[in-house]
């Protein structure tokens, strides 16, 4: 093999990595937008649910997909078996952020981007008041967002230690 030869393997976990890295990696950030947006002015908080809603479709979307088939192509070429722990457990987890993607977080950020949007126009020029049913649904994301943020931890952790293989 010469020096900058790459087995299919190697970019297969190359695009593995870095789908994780861009793709999920950005959505890390969707924990700091709300309470800046209303530290500055909740009159951003249109523009936060419409910035969340293209990273979770355009970046963590694809990228899960491409976590999948990427993983299943390592396990079916490594000497990996889908009965591990580590490899079972994280295709759970990489099952429940896909379904929390596109059952919850999309739309609830679509809900909550139209919901803000009538308040502010309701509020025009003058100062601005948050529903309570508002705030109980941003509470309630970032709540959802932070456990998703630790399965994501917990699934990295499981790829870099192999838990009981």
């Amino acid at each position: 093999m010469t020096p900058l030869a790459v087995s299919a393997y190697e970019f297969s976990l190359f695009l593995h990595i870095t789908a994780v890295v861009v793709g999920l990696g950005a959505t890390f950030a969707e924990a700091i937008m709300f309470p800046v947006a209303m530290r500055l002015d909740p009159r951003h908080l249109p523009y936060v649910h419409a910035l969340q809603l293209a990273i979770n479709r355009y970046l963590a979307t694809p990228a899960l997909l491409i976590v999948l088939i990427t993983g299943l192509y390592q396990v079916s070429e490594g000497n990996w078996e889908l009965g591990s722990f580590w490899i079972s457990a994280t295709f759970a987890i990489v099952i429940i952020i896909g379904g929390l993607l596109g059952a919850y977080f999309v739309p609830a950020d679509r809900r909550l981007g139209a919901m803000v949007t009538r308040e502010l126009e309701a509020a025009g020029d003058g100062p601005v008041t948050l529903s309570d049913e508002y705030q109980r649904g941003a509470r309630t994301e970032g709540v959802v967002g932070t456990v998703t943020g630790l399965l994501i931890v917990i699934a990295i952790f499981l790829m870099v230690t192999k838990l009981g293989a």
